[in-house]
């Protein structure tokens, strides 16, 4: 038995800088360069190549490589060389799981989503999400993308960041009522948010 840890004898964490990557699969490592270096212009930056997985020891043959970001970060991809895409979560809907990228103005992103179309590309958006607004489309593995554009200064966001906890713990206490009614045959929906933040998309599809 695994003896437990005191937490007051821990180091404190480590501050976290920042993303270093994501890595998904990609379907063809230059369909995918071409896509992030030519239309979206993050710059190749990186790739490792090897037959085995440093961190599982089993053979899988890859090709990784990476795109840099502004901040130094990266989104990185590996290519299995089998010509197959990652295929989507059966149980999530499509526009779930994501990443964004911010950019810097909407200027910015008004040019993004007018290049991407003139390349053919299908662009969501812009969408209003009241601090930021957002287009969303998707790349050739078929990860959903989006871009952002913040308009909320660094004020807002602090006193947003002031709420978020009893916020959370008011849906946590929530949900597990939730499936103590579930448990009991009493709840067959899913849980909803106890306020709604976009009240002008009530009705609306």
């Amino acid at each position: 038995m695994a003896a437990v840890l005191n937490p007051s004898a821990l180091p404190a964490p480590p501050a976290i800088q920042q993303l270093h990557h994501f890595a998904y699969r990609a379907r063809d490592a230059e369909e995918t360069r071409r896509f992030y270096e030519d239309i979206l212009g993050l710059p190749l930056y990186h790739i490792i190549q090897s037959d085995y997985v440093p961190s599982t020891g089993e053979y899988c043959p890859y090709t990784h490589f990476f795109f840099r970001l502004q901040d130094g970060s990266f989104i990185a991809f590996f290519d299995l060389g089998d010509d197959e895409a990652a295929l989507p979560s059966p149980n999530t809907p499509p526009w779930v799981n994501h990443i964004s990228f911010r950019v810097e103005s909407q200027q910015a992103l008004r040019d993004m989503k007018a290049r991407l179309e003139a390349h053919g590309i299908e662009v969501l958006g812009i969408t209003d999400h009241h601090i930021f607004h957002s287009i969303y489309f998707f790349d050739p593995n078929g990860i959903r993308l989006e871009l952002t554009a913040q308009l909320a200064d660094e004020f807002q966001m602090l006193q947003e960041s002031k709420t978020a906890h009893a916020r959370l713990a008011d849906w946590t206490a929530r949900k597990e009522q939730w499936r103590k009614d579930r448990a009991a045959g009493k709840a067959s929906e899913p849980l909803k948010p106890q306020q709604n933040d976009r009240p002008e998309l009530v009705g609306t599809k």
